[in-house]
């Protein structure tokens, strides 16, 4: 049998927690789906956070304290995890900037401004010089370079989550760069289409009314825990994990995608406007 190899706790605060869990499990004789039992997650999900690698949510926090009989200790620290930073992402990112490493699914609405995801790094530098108007060059890169490292999931090597854009077509249209650069990041969509690591829609400026008129949307499945919304305004970010009004946001996104235009006539629309910018123009309308 293998040699067990030990969790550096010193490493970070997650690296801890989750060292001081798996002592914890192993000294009271339970094995990862014995913990797990009666609750919504799986034994990868606890796999996870033994090694440092994913956030206790409080909800699993509290099964764990109640099964090992830890008087709430990691319900009381789940807090210090989470804020634990890890990087130059928003803090109220963190949670999706994780769940995204281990999500099955990945649906994304977004309606004035492209998913970071799918950014190249002029789209994304203009971005963040947009939000950040007074960060110091340092700054910006640093944020730019820790967008595109988000992009390693549609790598070959990578667990690719299947993954669902629905774009506005104002996002083709109201150029937010120079032709050059727009023709770039339209390419770059096309490209992640056609090696089948993304689908994308585009909803027209005629389509009318829908659901998702006002904010962004991110519904999010895994194989070992339960499905999470995430929305997203200038400052900040609300993800939800409540079973109920998941549901709800789920229902209004099948409607969302009910009046978008289908992955293939959306895609050529998408080559279409990148045409257009490589010969120096500016799209119209992609009708």
């Amino acid at each position: 049998m293998a040699q067990r190899k030990d969790i550096d706790g010193s490493m970070s605060v997650p690296t801890f927690y989750g060292k001081e869990l798996r002592w914890k499990r192993e000294a009271a004789g339970l094995s990862w789906e014995a913990l797990i039992k009666g609750s919504f997650f799986g034994k990868t999900y606890l796999s996870d956070i033994e090694r440092g690698e994913r956030r206790m949510p409080v909800e699993l926090a509290r099964h764990v304290d109640q099964v090992l009989g830890t008087d709430g200790f990691f319900e009381r620290h789940c807090e210090d995890v989470r804020k634990a930073r890890r990087g130059p992402h928003a803090a109220y990112f963190e949670k999706v900037l994780e769940a995204e490493k281990h999500a099955k699914t990945i649906e994304e609405w977004s309606p004035t401004i492209l998913p970071g995801l799918l950014q190249t790094p002029a789209y994304a530098r203009a971005v963040v010089r947009a939000t950040h108007p007074l960060a110091l060059d340092e700054e910006v890169e640093e944020k730019v370079a820790a967008r595109m490292a988000r992009a390693c999931l549609f790598e070959e090597d990578h667990h690719t989550p299947s993954y669902w854009a629905i774009l506005h077509e104002s996002l083709m249209t109201d150029a937010v760069l120079p032709p050059r650069e727009m023709a770039e990041q339209l390419d770059r969509i096309v490209e992640l289409a056609e090696r089948r690591r993304i689908a994308t829609q585009i909803v027209l400026r005629k389509s009318g009314p829908h659901p998702f008129m006002l904010g962004t949307a991110k519904v999010m499945t895994f194989p070992d825990a339960p499905p999470l919304f995430y929305t997203e305004s200038l400052h900040s970010g609300d993800t939800i994990d409540d079973p109920a009004l998941v549901e709800e946001y789920r229902r209004s996104y099948d409607l969302l995608r009910a009046v978008a235009l289908s992955p293939d006539t959306s895609l050529a629309m998408i080559k279409a406007a990148a045409e257009e910018y490589r010969n120096g123009k500016q799209p119209d309308r992609l009708e």
